[in-house]
């Protein structure tokens, strides 16, 4: 196997399992809407049901257009990664995992989409009454691998694929 499909697979896969089995333990362990504190004024698990996408987009909609939205999207972005995961030179690692990282938070939630139509989110930062709104451990993924991208881009000042 090419080493950066290994790579690829490794990085997607570790993202998705750490993923999966964190919203496992939360829908098993806690009850909905419920909250524990870590650090006092800046960190609880709370266990919340996101129907929509980052901050709510989409919250309100009708469930069976919403969930085809989501599916849709969700493939459109895994068909992506492959096509420029694909397309990556062997030196480009960085691209590689950062896609990668994308790659596994868009399968993670997708699997929740189609498991359950919604997305388990329980990572709750705040400071005292202002809260970012939750996510979870493919959210994460997302953001980071989105972040690493930009920073490819900024450094090269153009886009690093091609």
């Amino acid at each position: 196997m090419n080493p950066k499909y290994r790579l690829a697979l490794l990085i997607s896969s570790l993202v998705v399992m750490i993923d999966q089995i964190t919203k496992i333990w939360v829908h098993s362990k806690m009850a909905l809407y419920q909250s524990i504190e870590i650090v006092p004024n800046f960190f609880h698990l709370t266990y919340l049901r996101n129907t929509g996408a980052a901050f709510g987009f989409l919250a309100g909609e009708r469930s069976s257009l919403r969930i085809a939205f989501f599916i849709l999207v969700s493939a459109v972005a895994i068909g992506c990664i492959f096509y420029l995961l694909k397309n990556l030179r062997a030196s480009q690692k960085t691209l590689a995992i950062s896609l990668s990282l994308v790659l596994g938070g868009a399968i993670g939630n997708l699997i929740d989409r189609l498991r359950l139509g919604e997305v388990i989110d329980f990572l709750d930062f705040h400071w005292y009454a202002l809260h970012w709104p939750a996510f979870n451990i493919a959210d994460s993924a997302i953001t980071i691998g989105v972040a690493m991208l930009f920073w490819q881009m900024i450094r090269k000042r153009s886009l690093p694929f091609g």
